[in-house]
């Protein structure tokens, strides 16, 4: 049967199709931007905090679970040759028949939501890095995680667009893209935020205000106490009374003047040694040399005294 008059079109291997769908989606964004695909290493499509969080919450909604198996596969098999995350907004482009071009639009989080979220946070989280990381006390967790006043997008908060023929209100293409946002949260969880258009500043400075000393592991409840706060968040911070975080190049230096100060103090006191055993060795042949003259002179008298006595008796 002809595929192109009502049939099946020809079966095309997963391999080939990424092949064809990669060098397609690049000619679509050019030479000069790089493709953003999503390569998944295992059977688990995400294992951190953020990315599990948000994969499990949109299967929770019903209307997504009929494509949900299938876009697993697509995300596993590297179907999904780009995905971008932007401020309110993913796109991407997922090989399948043909490669399919993806929108989803996010809609911000409300300023009241997310101040009130701020504030459950403050007095319980321990480290910005923490934050980050998943590391985090339950009730923290839970606020997070709500499906009503959480971080993660309502169903309603979801625009959903796919360009393949599929009328399904969530195909196959867009599921794996879904994943592939969780995966993308595991390396990267500050995606999340700019994707809600809302600020992570907000929520370190919350916690700055009241925990500073658990923020930089001082009171050892961060689970990272060495860890860089402005290469993750972008920021540059300063407490009074500290010093500025050093740079590892400031590290090395500071280590070398400091081996320097100790070689240089350690010829100082061997010097020091040996001008003191040169000062005793001078002292103790001066004492000789004294002791030779007063001999001396003790024994010319006493040869003086002798010869007045002997002349006396004669």
């Amino acid at each position: 049967m002809n595929w192109r008059y009502g049939g099946w079109a020809p079966y095309v291997p997963v391999a080939q199709r990424r092949r064809q769908g990669l060098s397609k989606a690049q000619k679509i964004l050019g030479k000069d931007k790089p493709l953003q695909p999503i390569n998944i290493s295992g059977r688990k499509i995400a294992t951190t905090f953020w990315g599990q969080g948000w994969c499990n919450h949109f299967e929770t909604y019903s209307d997504f679970s009929n494509r949900l198996p299938r876009g697993r596969t697509y995300a596993r098999n590297g179907s999904v040759a780009h995905l971008e995350i932007a401020s309110g907004q993913i796109t991407a482009m997922v090989c399948g028949s043909d490669l399919y071009r993806i929108r989803i639009r996010i809609n911000p989080m409300p300023k009241p939501a997310w101040k009130k979220l701020c504030d459950q946070c403050t007095e319980s989280v321990h480290s910005a890095i923490d934050l980050m990381r998943g590391k985090l006390p339950d009730n923290v967790i839970q606020s997070l995680t709500d499906p009503k006043s959480g971080l993660f997008p309502g169903n309603r908060e979801i625009q959903l667009s796919c360009s393949c023929p599929d009328g399904a209100y969530l195909c196959k293409h867009l599921a794996a893209v879904l994943y592939g946002v969780g995966n993308r949260l595991d390396a990267s969880p500050e995606l999340l935020f700019l994707l809600r258009g809302v600020d992570q500043n907000d929520l370190i400075s919350s916690s700055l205000a009241e925990n500073v000393d658990t923020l930089l592991g001082i009171n050892g409840a961060s689970a990272l106490n060495d860890a860089d706060l402005g290469d993750i968040f972008g920021i540059d911070l300063v407490l009074p009374n500290a010093e500025s975080p050093k740079t590892s190049s400031g590290r090395k230096a500071s280590r070398k003047r400091a081996s320097r100060k100790q070689a240089t103090r350690k010829k100082a006191n061997v010097t020091k040694k040996k001008q003191a055993k040169k000062s005793l060795t001078k002292a103790s042949s001066t004492k000789k040399k004294t002791t030779k003259k007063t001999t001396k002179k003790t024994t010319k008298k006493k040869g003086v005294k002798k010869a007045g006595k002997s002349s006396v008796k004669r």
